[in-house]
């Protein structure tokens, strides 16, 4: 790794410190979904890949800050445990305690294929976990982010393939990337999905089948194992009703 691209203890922890205060007055601030027009975004197209083993899957999802604005990870991460696919959901700041768990596992074999989503902070925080596994010489097989705020860079470690969602009318913007990363970073707008938001997007039904649409062209090669309906719907009408409160 070229001292361009190395991620020093020091940088990191300042970098998380600047994000989470940051990142409160974002949230704070962004309480109601912004207006989108009524148009259905179109699929995103599947990656060739070749399946993998669910049971030695791990997908880790990042929430944003306060633990807060990003419930709708566990709605995903619900659906993504009845199809037998291990998860972790954890706040953002746990992203480096999070890595060495990981490497811990894939050095045991317990763990195989390391799969990575973020929401609003929980997105920031990504690039950094992806240089850290990196380190610990552990691939990311996917790494998903929901709205990434504050000039996300990807600039070390190895993910097969990077997706940022993000709203181009919002907070959220497209990911950037140097010579240090190795992989393929796809920037998808998804200003035209009906109702969604910065502290929506991961409780919209849309982009939820987005992201588990993504991990199971990894795990079952996009086919979508049996698991219970979801219930974004009711988390983003009750969301909804909690803004037109305020």
């Amino acid at each position: 790794m070229t001292p361009r691209s190395r991620i020093t203890r020091s940088d990191r922890r300042v970098s998380v410190v600047v994000r989470w205060l940051s990142a409160g007055a974002l949230a704070l601030s962004m309480l109601l979904p912004s207006a989108t027009a009524p148009v259905q975004a179109a699929p995103l197209r599947a990656a060739a890949v070749s399946p993998v083993s669910a049971s030695t899957t791990h997908v880790y999802l990042l929430r944003g800050v306060l633990n807060i604005f990003s419930l709708g990870l566990d709605d995903i991460a619900a659906q993504l445990r009845a199809q037998g696919i291990p998860v972790t959901v954890a706040n953002f700041i746990s992203w480096s305690s999070l890595a060495d768990e990981a490497a811990a596992g894939y050095r045991s074999g317990q763990i195989k294929t390391v799969i990575l989503v973020g929401h609003s902070s929980g997105a920031t925080a990504l690039p950094d976990m992806i240089a850290k596994l990196g380190q610990l010489g552990v691939p990311v097989k996917l790494a998903i982010g929901l709205d990434s705020v504050f000039k996300t860079k990807l600039v070390a470690g190895n993910a097969e393939r990077y997706i940022n969602f993000y709203i181009a009318n919002g907070a959220g913007e497209p990911v950037r990337r140097d010579d240090g990363f190795r992989g393929k970073l796809e920037n998808v707008d998804v200003e035209s999905v009906p109702g969604v938001g910065h502290v929506t997007i991961e409780k919209n039904a849309i982009m939820q089948q987005k992201v588990i649409g993504a991990i199971d062209s990894v795990v079952f090669g996009g086919r979508r194992q049996p698991g219970p309906a979801p219930v974004a719907a009711g988390r983003q009408r009750a969301a909804s009703a909690a803004g037109s409160r305020n």
